[in-house]
């Protein structure tokens, strides 16, 4: 592992191909990572390399090509494995990304142990994919759907979370790192609360699992969720980790190829885990590539990342503070490195639209979290988020297009 004291940032950055665009005319500095990262030449030379290389359907074939590939996609689910500390690699779901893992939990799960008059609590921060499937399975079932609040710093309110709970609550679904203020939760302790009534818990760790060390057994998580493509992964690819015991009781979410043992037109039997819920044909080379996001990773370190992204957005918010008018939004004693904000007069969308002028990206908008927004009593934010190849001149080029932003409008 490479010491953070040690990093260099200058090689990273020649790993991701496409920091070397122009954008209007600029070098792009691109700081929407809280929506996708961009990815290495170790991930795009993957992809490459299993289409020339290994390309066939996986687990079925007996000839070469089919075992390279079958091979090729197994090694990940173990590298998923060891990489959040899951007890066995059969806890290891391949899905299309968070969104239908947690859509997974609340179909299965949800559909087959929640009753009328039963609770599920999510909170204010969530993203919509933690919010909706919850609503569509509670007003099937007749649940209720509780909501944990969040204070002005937009931190959640651990004693409101305790009251929430009850002999009722079945299911405990949050984000471990909010897209929208970079909030990190005490999931560790919202955990150990939701087990003392039996219910299970549901982490979304798409944020959180770029920066933030997961060992999921410490966490004793039911379940947890993440996406590929938000830590230098291929997009279209997903996990659900679940405890074997959990997901054995679970019916199948879709049915098709691979998640049966045998098929007649009078009764079929469902294939073992993890096979019973990856109906149908996954999108084996984007998971192959998924290996190769996840070596890069170790490779630095989660807290040599966590160290270099928070030391960026530490320099960001003390030059933002230089521009007339900035309001952050989420300030958070824990963060991972999203910094939500607003200028006095100009409106988001505007701020975003002016910076990618200037080569400049940034997200704009309320980031799929609009309960949260009008906690706040905002229609949305600009939103700057921070990765490993991320330095403290692009911020400077930032900060300098805002105050040229600002003269111009005002």
């Amino acid at each position: 592992m490479i010491q953070a004291s040690v990093l260099d940032i200058k090689e990273i950055r020649t790993q991701f191909p496409i920091l070397q665009e122009e954008v209007n005319g600029k070098r792009l500095v691109y700081f929407d990572n809280a929506a996708t990262t961009q990815k290495p030449n170790a991930v795009l030379k993957a992809l490459e390399e299993y289409y020339h290389h290994k390309n066939a359907n996986i687990h079925r074939g007996i000839h070469t090509l089919a075992e390279k590939a079958t091979t090729a996609f197994e090694e990940t689910r173990k590298r998923v494995k060891s990489f959040i500390n899951a007890t066995e690699a059969e806890e290891i779901i391949f899905t299309k990304g968070t969104t239908e893992s947690i859509n997974l939990v609340a179909s299965s799960y949800g559909r087959k142990f929640l009753k009328a008059g039963d609770e599920v609590i999510i909170s204010t921060m969530e993203h919509h994919s933690n919010i909706v499937p919850w609503q569509m399975i509670c007003e099937e079932k007749g649940a209720i759907l509780k909501v944990i609040p969040v204070n002005d710093n937009g931190e959640l309110l651990l004693e409101e979370y305790e009251n929430l709970l009850s002999e009722k609550t079945r299911i405990v679904s949050v984000v471990y790192a909010s897209n929208s203020l970079g909030t990190i939760n005490p999931v560790k302790t919202i955990i150990k609360k939701a087990h003392e009534y039996s219910a299970v818990v549901l982490l979304d760790g798409a944020q959180a699992t770029a920066h933030l060390d997961i060992d999921v057994q410490d966490l004793d998580a039911d379940f947890y969720a993440l996406s590929a493509h938000k830590m230098y992964g291929p997009t279209g690819v997903g996990v659900l980790y679940g405890k074997r015991d959990l997901l054995e009781k679970m019916p199948p979410y879709q049915g098709g190829g691979e998640m049966i043992k045998d098929v007649s037109f009078e009764k079929t039997t469902y294939n073992d885990i993890p096979y019973k819920f990856e109906a149908g044909t996954p999108n084996i080379a984007d998971v192959v590539g998924f290996k190769y996001a996840m070596d890069f990773v170790d490779e630095i370190g989660k807290p040599n990342i966590h160290a270099h992204e928070m030391a960026v957005y530490d320099y960001a918010v003390e030059k933002m503070e230089e521009i007339p008018g900035f309001q952050p939004v989420g300030i958070a004693l824990k963060k991972v490195s999203v910094l939500s904000f607003l200028i006095d007069g100009i409106h988001p969308f505007d701020i975003g639209q002016m910076l990618d002028a200037r080569g400049v990206a940034v997200r704009t908008g309320h980031h799929c979290t609009q309960p949260l927004m009008d906690r706040y009593g905002i229609e949305g934010t600009a939103r700057a988020s921070f990765s490993i190849y991320n330095t403290k001149d692009e911020v400077d080029v930032m900060v300098d297009a805002l105050k040229r932003i600002i003269n111009f409008i005002k």
